[in-house]
């Protein structure tokens, strides 16, 4: 396995040990009634979470699923919000969450900025628009990893049909030159449960542009 996914596999099992051990000790001080509110408080959270999905009419997000998705995150913020206040004092958990906000709205505001921006280029005939796959070939595997990333992203947010049949067939172009390039490394990346934010750049190697083709 390459050594970055190695390390960024060992660090959020670090980072989840830290929170289940936040948890523990947050679980523990709240006590029954404080658990009790925690349970009301995740119930809520899994109603609304179900409601605005329902509204929302995505196909590929169920009620029930975003319902136990909100109900978990919510049981989970609480217990680590307690175990923080327990542990570093409620100055210093309240500049940590405000921090970790923060830092989750401005990676919000520039994924949506550039979804808007991938979304667009996959509609005004732009060359990675043109849909025979060409384009494909003059791109590094750095590239066309960054290209199935961050279009992950413009699709995720894309509502209108047309635009998501672009994304679509460039994304599916873009896994397709890679697969040229290194079939074997393409399968590791499959093996290794491959995601929309998964970069398979990572194990794919060959790059038309220095004129190799992957052993």
């Amino acid at each position: 396995m390459p050594v970055r996914p190695l390390l960024a596999r060992c660090g959020l099992a670090l980072l989840v040990l830290l929170g289940a051990v936040l948890a523990a000790v947050g679980g523990v001080s709240l006590g029954g009634a404080g658990l009790i509110g925690v349970a009301l408080a995740a119930v809520v959270a899994g109603c609304v979470g179900a409601g605005i999905a329902r509204e929302d009419g995505d196909p590929h997000r169920s009620p029930l699923d975003t319902a136990w998705r909100c109900a978990v995150w919510t049981v989970g913020a609480l217990l680590l919000l307690s175990g923080g206040v327990v542990l570093a004092g409620a100055a210093v958990t309240g500049l940590l969450v405000v921090s970790a906000l923060g830092l989750l709205l401005t990676r919000w505001a520039w994924r949506a900025a550039r979804a808007e921006a991938w979304a667009a280029a996959a509609v005004t005939g732009t060359p990675a628009a043109a849909g025979d796959g060409r384009w494909a070939h003059g791109l590094s595997v750095q590239e066309l990893g960054r290209e199935w990333v961050h279009s992950s992203a413009a699709l995720a947010g894309a509502r209108d049909l047309l635009t998501r049949q672009a994304l679509v067939r460039r994304r599916q172009e873009a896994l397709d030159e890679l697969e040229r390039r290194d079939p074997a490394g393409f399968a590791r990346w499959l093996e290794s449960g491959a995601t929309v934010d998964s970069d398979p750049a990572e194990y794919v190697s060959g790059d038309p542009a220095a004129g190799s083709e992957a052993a």
